[in-house]
């Protein structure tokens, strides 16, 4: 576990690091700390500071607790009486346990638009799997990640059942950084991709089998993560 807090590297007064005072602060640093854990900029084990963050945003310590207490509901952060806040550890346990329910929830999804297929459908699942294309051309794995999960949340958004995504998205947060370092992996984009289409294009045809079959392969290709990752970074897991 990391000696010194580290805070992220860059700083909020650029890009996308803005803070807009027409919006929730808390939200806001909440999402910039949850980018910079998903992409490795703040590894698992390192220690967060809360005042530094502070500071480095331009705001009370209060909006980055509220962010930071966020993450911690999530899995992303442990906060330690008395010892201070650190990027979690990877899970086993938890990585599996949140497969386990994704499909569960991923595959009725699928099956469910198999079953009720329209055309706005599909033309939102191409025109993300066109937009991922780009990103692994770029080889930008964060943008990457994010259509990702745009994907599976657009595609549980046309359910029309509310909670869906929201518990997909709950689901996920285990798997996240583990997915991240995986698209470093060769082929992993083109995998990734290879599955989406097979995803939409079994919607397209209406049989809710096929969906249902090409969405549980695309689940269970984190087993072939767990196979790499744990041996390339033993220190990031508990």
């Amino acid at each position: 576990m990391a000696k010194q807090p580290v805070v992220l590297a860059r700083k909020p007064g650029a890009d996308s690091k803005t803070l807009s005072f027409d919006r929730p602060v808390a939200n806001q640093i909440y999402g910039f700390i949850r980018d910079a854990i998903v992409s490795m900029e703040l590894l698992p084990g390192q220690m967060i500071s809360e005042t530094a963050l502070a500071e480095q945003f331009g705001v009370s310590r209060t909006p980055v607790r509220e962010a930071l207490i966020q993450l911690s509901n999530i899995g992303f952060v442990d906060v330690l009486p008395q010892r201070g806040t650190y990027v979690s550890k990877f899970s086993m346990d938890k990585i599996l346990e949140a497969r386990f329910i994704r499909e569960a929830l991923e595959v009725s999804v699928v099956t469910f638009l198999a079953d009720h297929v329209t055309a706005e459908i599909v033309q939102a699942g191409e025109k993300i799997i066109a937009e991922q294309k780009v990103a692994a051309k770029d080889d930008d794995p964060l943008a990457f990640q994010k259509l990702d999960d745009l994907f599976h949340q657009t595609l549980a958004g046309f359910t029309s059942y509310a909670r869906v995504a929201s518990l997909i998205e709950a689901e996920k947060a285990h798997m996240d950084r583990v997915r991240n370092l995986s698209l470093h992996i060769s082929g992993q984009y083109k995998r990734i991709i290879a599955q989406h289409n097979a995803i939409i294009k079994a919607i397209k045809t209406g049989s809710s089998a096929e969906a249902a079959k090409a969405m549980s392969v695309h689940m269970k290709d984190v087993y072939n993560i767990l196979e790499v990752i744990p041996q390339e970074h033993p220190e990031y897991f508990q």
